[in-house]
């Protein structure tokens, strides 16, 4: 709420500051007027405008969408990943190659699970390895052939 009303204020002061220029009788074209009214009507409607924009949630959904990004270069990065282990992964191995702790690596390689694009396999030691079937398959791409097809 602070953030509407300080951004109408500061609108409201440079409207008033550029009123006054029109009726000031002041030469437009001189340069000591318009820093004037640059410093006076200017900055104030620049600060209420960007009250206003961070009120309205603009820097929400930038944010949003850069953490869309971030996670979609991740997702990427493992798949990419995969294709050169040979369709096979540990959240160990993630975690080191793309440098984030281990924990949010686990949470990116079950998102693959709860999709269905990886399962999750047990060694006989307890490590977990997610198994990325389609990823393991793409050599086979090249004998496909149509559905109905016999």
């Amino acid at each position: 709420m602070g953030r509407l009303i300080g951004g109408t204020a500061l609108l409201a002061v440079a409207l008033v500051m550029v009123v006054g220029f029109l009726r000031s009788g002041a030469d437009p074209l001189a340069l000591r007027t318009l820093v004037a009214l640059f410093i006076a009507a200017g900055l104030p409607a620049a600060g209420g405008g960007l009250l206003l924009a961070r009120h309205l949630g603009l820097g929400r959904r930038i944010e949003h969408r850069r953490e869309a990004l971030r996670r979609d270069t991740f997702e990427a990065e493992i798949l990419r990943m995969a294709g050169r282990e040979g369709g096979r992964l540990t959240a160990v191995e993630v975690a080191g190659e793309l440098a984030v702790p281990v924990d949010l690596a686990e949470g990116f390689l079950n998102e693959f699970m709860a999709r269905e694009m990886a399962e999750i396999e047990i060694t006989d030691s307890g490590l977990l390895v997610y198994n990325f079937h389609d990823v393991r398959h793409l050599a086979e791409k090249e004998s496909a052939r149509g559905l109905l097809d016999s």
